[in-house]
């Protein structure tokens, strides 16, 4: 019986959940929507969050809470420039604002101009930068990092272990990155997430990496994905990625069970079979 090609079955371990966030407002966009080419002034060099940015991030953080998606979410995923970093520790940090103890903050207070109080990382998710989510690299200072040892300073709970370099050594002044060879980092780290262990995780990027990536899945993105790939300052979207090139079962991820068939009872179907005679029951079993 054919359900009309509404309903597909995939194995578990072939998906993850994600939830993409974009940054909130960070200064460059607000003149930038006015004039692209201010963009190309050194004052948004590693543009940080606005006033109303900062709204944009209370306003999510309080939807993640209430919603009970801070309980589902096993890692949050941020590019590691100053205004995702604000966006990932605002909207995902813990509400007590306060560490106890020995704990690290997430974020001090008043980093990178925010004026904030500082965000604890008590009872939250860990928070984990990944150079290969940035936005579109080079030429516009806005989309160039400052030193992982200045953000280790602002963020210190925030991993940083994987950027291998404490210059941003990827952004060139005079090179812009293509719009191909920004999907194809897209993609890339959209592989990369199927090498993590966590099953349901949180990205905080950008518009432009966010576009050029989801454009790049092609017929593989489902319409009504496809239909709204220009996310709004702080938007969140969940949806299901699969990876349906996983062909071998991953006892250690999968929550599959063969069931469980005592030795007796396995020898003696061996020995029908060698003896040439139906094990009746058995078979008659398998046929079910």
């Amino acid at each position: 019986m054919d359900n009309g090609g509404t309903l597909s079955l995939f194995p578990l371990h072939w998906s993850k959940t994600i939830h993409l966030v974009r940054h909130g407002q960070g200064i460059h966009n607000v003149e930038g929507d006015k004039n692209i080419k201010s963009l190309l002034s050194p004052e948004f060099f590693d543009a940080h969050l606005t006033p109303l940015g900062w709204q944009q991030v209370d306003s999510l953080h309080r939807h993640v809470y209430t919603s009970g998606l801070i309980k589902k979410v096993e890692l949050v995923i941020t590019s590691p420039l100053l205004r995702t970093i604000q966006t990932a520790v605002g909207v995902f940090g813990s509400d007590d604002h306060t560490d106890r103890g020995d704990a690290e903050p997430l974020m001090v207070e008043g980093a990178g101009n925010s004026g904030r109080s500082a965000v604890s990382g008590l009872n939250c998710p860990p928070i984990l930068a990944v150079e290969l989510c940035r936005e579109h690299l080079g030429v516009l200072p806005c989309d160039k990092r400052r030193s992982i040892s200045e953000y280790k300073s602002l963020f210190p709970a925030v991993d940083f272990s994987l950027i291998e370099s404490n210059d941003d050594v990827l952004w060139k002044a005079d090179i812009r990155e293509s719009y191909e060879e920004l999907a194809a980092r897209g993609l890339e780290f959209f592989n990369w997430l199927f090498t993590r262990k966590e099953k349901e995780i949180a990205i905080v990027t950008h518009r432009g990496f966010l576009y050029h990536t989801l454009v790049a899945f092609g017929n593989q993105c489902h319409p009504p994905v496809k239909k709204g790939i220009s996310f709004a300052n702080c938007e969140l979207r969940s949806m299901i990625i699969i990876d349906k090139s996983i062909s071998r079962y991953d006892s250690s991820t999968a929550t599959n069970y063969i069931g469980y068939v005592p030795p007796n009872h396995a020898a003696a179907n061996e020995k029908h079979k060698e003896k040439g005679t139906p094990n009746s029951v058995h078979d008659e079993k398998h046929k079910e």
